[in-house]
This record gives structure tokens, sequence and C-alpha cells, in this order.
């Protein structure tokens, strides 16, 4: 536990040596990341088949593929997300400087989940890196292949000190936690969720949280079944059913259950043959633990389609449940494996109450036609994201925040939003040591005329017309003028000076009350 400790002290004082903070260094890394998932691109696949039975093609598409593309973003547009951010600015700082600049937040744990045991490790990294930290990083224990081949070519391409990896198992974690970090993102279980805020908040540390849930389905009786019981079919089974965001159960109308049951029968056996057992496309479960769960939730249920199990081989045939109680185990828990409950209801209003019942999804599916109804899902629940006529394929977009929200999780990352994550948003206002007349509209000693011209100038909001612009800073000028001469004769004409200038800025569309 020592080593531990050691590790994350070394990733603090080589980031306080502000190495990581130039542009070319963490570019440098990013491409040196590359490399190593380049090179290293079949010792990655052997350890996810002997961790999840994926074979090659899987391995790169749902892992590899992602994680070079999460690279690319960071490389060709990290200058442009550090550089530093402009904002609008009020009359009274009009002359000045005000943007936002990213700084890196120090040394980042990121704790990674089993099911797809590369990619997030590595997606979060890639965050960090662009974003300037330090990074050390828990892959889970479970994939113990996977993790044991992070933890041994990450040194060989990465800088060692500044991105040290810890393994083992939850003893190494809960050290892990007791030390301070400057943000942590966990990928796994609501339970363990929780475990990890807790220990957080004793450093006020901030987390970012994906956690899962059970992801509703709905499937409108209008639409085009079989297609949707396609997709549905290929997100629910893929990495047998062990993915946060996979379709958890499927709501629909008595009148197509069976043909949403027939569907996905139909679509399996497109995409896994007969012997679903010998399909090289086909992964296992990745415990007998889980297994073993997951059998239990199949106690006393209505099986319309598979169950076939083989508990040495951790193989457990993709499921369909039919008769669903909404009270039985498996819908009060995340199912993470092929096993889907259909549940009917009556209506669009019913399927809406169901799943606003329950605690708020990491992801939500709606299949319909009628756009009208897939407004309704999106405004009247709420969930980490919402894909309509299709599964999953939001976590693609990275143009798009990947997030929970309440039970499902907190914060949000990919792409762009990975580099706010993880950056701290400084707020700079830069300021020229003259106009001081106008300044002493906020010194002492007050008076009623300073509020008077305050609320003038702050309460406004200003557009973007160039000559409004130029009437407020003659008014500026006005002012100045007005406060070093206040006992002046020339009081009245001031006034209407500025009320004409205020009634000319209106007329421009520079201002408008709020």
């Amino acid at each position: 536990m020592e080593n531990i400790k050691l590790a994350v002290e070394r990733a603090r004082s080589a980031f306080n040596t502000g190495k990581t903070r130039p542009l070319e260094f963490r570019i440098q890394q990013l491409k040196a990341l590359e490399k190593m998932v380049r090179e290293k691109e079949k010792a990655i696949t052997e350890a996810l088949k002997a961790d999840l039975h994926k074979n090659a093609l899987n391995s790169f598409s749902y892992e590899i593929m992602g994680v070079l593309a999460e690279i690319d973003l960071a490389v060709c547009n990290l200058p442009k997300w550090a550089a530093p951010q402009p904002v609008e600015k009020n009359i009274m700082v009009m002359m000045d400087e005000a943007y936002i600049h990213h700084e890196p937040l120090g040394v980042v744990l990121t704790i990674g989940a089993w099911n797809y045991p590369f990619v997030l490790v590595m997606q979060p990294l890639v965050g960090a890196i662009a974003a300037g930290n330090a990074v050390v990083m828990k892959p889970s224990e479970i994939s113990e292949h996977t993790a044991k081949l992070i933890a041994e070519l990450v040194p060989q391409y990465l800088d060692k000190d500044l991105y040290p990896v810890v393994t083992g198992g939850v003893p190494e974690t809960t050290e892990l936690l007791k030390l301070k970090f400057d943000h942590i993102i966990y990928t796994g279980s609501s339970p363990v969720g929780k475990i990890v805020m807790e220990a957080a908040s004793k450093h006020l540390t901030p987390v970012t949280l994906e956690l899962g849930g059970k992801s509703p389905c709905y499937i409108d009786k209008d639409c085009d079944i079989d297609i949707a019981c396609r997709r549905v079919t290929w997100g629910k089974y893929m990495n047998c059913g062990q993915t946060c965001i996979a379709p958890d159960y499927v709501l629909c109308d008595p009148s197509i259950e069976g043909r949403v049951v027939e569907g996905i029968k139909k679509a399996l056996k497109e995409y896994y043959g007969e012997d679903i057992k010998k399909s090289p496309d086909y992964e296992r479960i990745v415990s007998p633990r889980h297994f073993k769960r997951l059998m239990g939730l199949l106690e006393g249920q209505k099986i319309a389609y598979g169950g076939e199990a083989d508990e040495s081989a951790r193989f457990l045939a993709p499921t369909i449940l039919t008769d669903v109680n909404p009270n039985s185990k498996v819908m009060q828990e995340e199912i993470f494996g092929p096993i889907l409950p259909v549940v009917t209801v009556k209506n669009l209003d019913e399927a809406i109450q169901f799943i606003n019942h329950r605690d708020k999804p990491l992801a939500l599916y709606v299949f319909a036609k009628d756009k009208a109804i897939i407004k309704r899902m999106i405004t009247e629940t709420s969930s980490g994201g919402v894909t309509a006529n299709d599964v999953l394929m939001h976590f693609t977009l990275h143009s798009l925040p990947f997030g929970g929200v309440g039970n499902s999780g907190m914060g949000a990352y990919h792409g762009h939003f990975s580099f706010q994550t993880f950056s701290h948003q400084r707020s700079c206002l830069v300021r020229a040591l003259n106009m001081e007349a106008v300044n002493k509209l906020r010194y002492p000693p007050s008076s009623q005329k300073k509020v008077d011209w305050a609320k003038f100038f702050v309460m406004k909001r200003c557009g973007k017309s160039k000559v409004g612009l130029v009437v407020f800073a003659v008014l500026g000028v006005l002012l100045a003028v007005a406060i070093k001469n206040r006992h002046s004769v020339l009081g009245l004409k001031r006034l209407a000076v500025a009320l004409a200038g205020q009634r000319l800025w209106r007329l421009s569309g520079g201002c408008r009350n709020p």
C-alpha cells in the first residue's frame, strides 16, 4: 500500500514542475498513447478475448477505435480548446480584457470498469492529458488480463511519473480513495459510486460518476417493429448484455408483444446463428460471481426464449422474458447481462409514468414514427441521454456529452466535454490603470446620484450594435465629467444629454431594458 501512496506523490510532484502545462507536451503524450494503441493492438485484443471472449473485430470496433478517435479529436482541437475564451463585457470594463482561461486541475484519479476494460480507462485518460493533468489509473481487477496489460504498456509509452497505473482489488481502491486528488472519475455501479463520492467529499474532490441503471426502451405499436427489434437486439446483446447503456427492458403495447418477441428471436438467429454458443461474435459473462447473480434474476420468470446456460464456460444464452411482474427482482436492479424483460403498457402515458416512477437511467430509447411521441418522451422523462429509433448511438457522437443524472451518475465527458471536465475554467479580467474618473462611481462616499448612474450603466443588457457601443462610450465620458464636476450648474444639461443618449442607444438596438 505504501507503493500506492508513493505513486500518487510522484504524480503530484511531477505535475507541480509545470511540465504538463505546455500544449506541445500534452500533444506529444497523446501521440505516444496513440502509438501504444496501434503498436499493441494485437496484445490488447488478446487480453479482451481472455477477459470477455471478445473477438478481435469487436474489440477494435467497440474499444480500440473509440480510443483512437478520441485521441485524434483532442490532438486536432487542443489549441482551440485551450485558447483564452473571450466573454461579453459590460460598460464598466468595455476597454479591458475579460476571458476564461482553462487550467489543469492537478492529479486526476480514473477508476475503470470491467465490461469495457480498455476504453473506459483510456478515454478519460485522453481528456485528462489534454487538459494538462497528471493521471492515476485504476483498471478493474475483474478484467484481470486487460488490467495487467495496461499496467505493463503505459509506462513504456507515457511519462512514468505523471501517469502511474495501480492494479489490485478493493483494498487497493480503498487505499487510493483515502488520498487527495483534484478530480475522480468512476465508471461502475451506484453502490460503489456512493462510496467513491463519500471518500471524495473528505477532500472536497469533485467527481464524475458514470453509474448505469435500468435504461428503458419504448416501442410504439405504429413504428416499423422489425427494424426496431433488429436495433434493440444489437444493442442489448452486444458484449453479452454487459453494457451500461444497453436497453434494460422493453415497454410496448400488449397487441405487439408477440411481434416484438418474434422480431428479437429472428434478429438473434441472423446475428449469431442457430447455435449461439459457437458464434465468435457472442461474448461471455465476465466472472462466476456475475454468472450466478444473473441466474438468480431468472428464478421464477417466464422465459419466452433462451435461458440456456453453461456455468463452466460462463455462457448464458440471449434470453427474453414475458409476463414480467414490475416488482420482481429482475425489474429492481440493473440486469447487466443478456436478459431482456418485455413489459406491456396500455399507452404512451402509462409508459412515461412507468419510467418516471423509477430511478433516472443513464439512457432512454424510444422507437416511434410519430415525432410527437419522441418529443413527449424527451420532455416528460429524464435520463442521461436519449436515442430515438436506435440504441447506444448517442454514445458514439463526441459532440454530445456522455453522462448520467440522479442515480445514474453526475458530470459528463467525451471530446471537448472531457477537456472541460478536467479543466478549471478560471475567470480573468485584465484592466488598465486609467479612466479613474469613471471608477469614482463605485468609490465612497456614496450618493443617490452615483446609485442612479450605476443603475443606468449596469442594469442594461448590451447588444452587438457598434452605434450603441459608441453612444455608451460617449455617455461614459459624460459620466466621468459629471462626477469630476458634480456641483456644476450644467447638471441639468448633462442629464438631458444622457437621456437623449439613452434613447439613441435603444433606437440603435444596443441596449434593452432587462
